[in-house]
């Protein structure tokens, strides 16, 4: 029998250990958790491996502080880095989570040449910049999750709003992870109707206000901390794309080479997802007004990445 997968999540926070633990419950790979924090990742994974009896799985869980048990990894999650506070903006993180996205992806992809990078660390699309110079892996295993998350908001938006169920609404987000995202309402459906079809105009800039804002909505609710559950599931979908080869259509950030009229930029846009990690660009036709909101988007994600230390 095959030998199960491996991955690895670098951070042992909230959304990094609810990920370790999605991902051992539905057995799909053994999970190393490894954090800077001596003894965090090792109680965490301690504490999940003795859930296993209970939930019914058998995949390895452990927590360390050496990158040297990560070697071997298919997956390497990064979600190290500091969350976002009340009142801090995405540029506030920049600079403190650059360097700290910089050195675990150097350790990480070191002893996992061939892994695939999901980045979660904010601000998103320019941690993805910093893991993709520091790991130096092609653009196809160097992906961000943060649409998936975006279009999961705004899914339950919609839903709440209509009075239907979850499963029967599609939405889409482009564009970068922030207050200038994208979201498509013309390509967000409910059973294959679209949204602009069932709401009135100003519900639907309504909703589409409130994905933008989803994360802030969270923060400002918590007081502490940020939101973990959505992002970890967010994260789970992705590494469950790439393991079991499901060539799902899902929003991600990549590094764009002319789709969209993009270059040498990581901003969301709908990909397969697959083993090899990014298998094609999804590229949709936009109107006039989504295409001057998406190169906005992109505007700010280079004013982002121009900040970033070379």
């Amino acid at each position: 029998m095959a030998s199960r997968a491996k991955v690895t999540v670098i951070g042992a926070g909230n959304v990094g250990a609810t990920t370790a633990q999605r991902i051992a419950e539905a057995g799909l790979a053994d999970v190393v958790l490894v954090d800077i924090v001596e003894g965090l990742p090792q109680g965490k994974g301690l504490d999940l491996a003795e859930a296993a009896p209970v939930v019914g799985h058998d995949a390895q869980v452990i927590g360390t502080n050496d990158y040297a048990d990560t070697a071997g990894s298919d997956v390497v999650v990064v979600t190290s880095g500091l969350a976002r506070q009340p009142g801090m903006s995405r540029d506030d993180l920049l600079m403190k989570n650059a360097g700290i996205v910089r050195s675990v992806v150097e350790a990480a992809a070191r002893v996992s040449p061939e892994a695939i990078l999901i980045v979660v660390t904010n601000p998103l699309d320019a941690m993805c910049h910093v893991a993709h110079r520091a790991s130096g892996f092609p653009r196809e295993r160097v992906l961000g999750m943060a649409g998936v998350l975006d279009s999961a908001r705004f899914r339950t938006f919609i839903a709440q709003e209509l009075g239907v169920s979850v499963e029967d609404v599609h939405a889409f987000v482009l564009g970068g992870h922030g207050d200038t995202m994208v979201p498509l309402s013309r390509y967000s459906t409910v059973a294959g109707v679209p949204i602009t079809e069932l709401l009135p105009a100003a519900r639907v800039r309504a909703l589409e206000e409130r994905t933008a804002n989803g994360g802030a909505e969270v923060v400002a609710l918590l007081k502490t901390g940020s939101a973990f559950y959505a992002p970890a599931a967010s994260t789970f979908e992705m590494v469950d794309a790439i393991l079991r080869d499901r060539k799902r259509v899902l929003p991600c950030a990549v590094l764009l080479q002319g789709e969209f009229g993009v270059h040498d930029l990581f901003v969301g846009v709908p990909i397969v997802l697959g083993r090899g990690g990014l298998e094609r660009v999804f590229e949709i036709e936009l109107t006039s007004d989504e295409r001057t909101a998406f190169e906005k988007s992109a505007a700010a994600v280079e004013e982002l990445v121009q900040k970033l230390p070379a």
